[in-house]
């Protein structure tokens, strides 16, 4: 209780405006995922709740579920949350390693060695006919199917095959 005396009402706000925004990262989360948080069933349901309202109904239960938080162990839930959301940060980085792979194999014919050296499971004369159709329509201002037919080719390599 003393430390509820010595925080100031500015603190107490950005305190009560992160748990609002906890709420709303949460709101985010399917069931499966949000099972696995560390959470008191009223403030599950809370949260099941907020999901299923619309609009200003919805603001109401994400103020609510504030003071639901305010009385759980904040950073379990903050630490779960952070391992719910790892398998979809590793896939963004994975889209990003694909997409570089492309405008690499589309910038320099060397790149379609390396790629190939990196990813032996990749038919080179395919992916070499890809690349110089997406250039192509690169060239003629086209709307890049070829690039996006590109894009997909060498995500579907690279989820067969990690990186070393």
């Amino acid at each position: 209780m003393k430390d509820e005396v010595e925080k100031s009402r500015t603190q107490k706000k950005r305190e009560f405006r992160e748990l609002k925004a906890l709420g709303q990262q949460l709101a985010k989360l399917s069931e499966g995922e949000l099972a696995r948080v560390p959470l008191s069933e009223m403030t599950r349901d809370a949260i099941l709740e907020a999901q299923r309202l619309k609009r200003t109904a919805q603001q109401r239960q994400f103020r609510r579920l504030q003071s639901l938080l305010d009385r759980e162990d904040v950073e379990a839930i903050r630490g779960a949350l952070s391992r719910a959301l790892e398998p979809h940060a590793e896939a963004v980085e994975q889209l990003h390693a694909v997409e570089d792979w492309r405008d690499r194999l589309l910038a320099k014919d060397a790149e379609i060695a390396a790629f190939a050296e990196s990813f032996p499971a990749c038919d080179r004369t395919h992916l070499r006919t890809l690349v110089r159709k997406a250039r192509k329509e690169r060239e003629l201002e086209k709307p890049p199917a070829a690039a996006r037919q590109l894009f997909r080719y060498l995500r579907e390599i690279v989820e067969k095959e990690p990186t070393d």
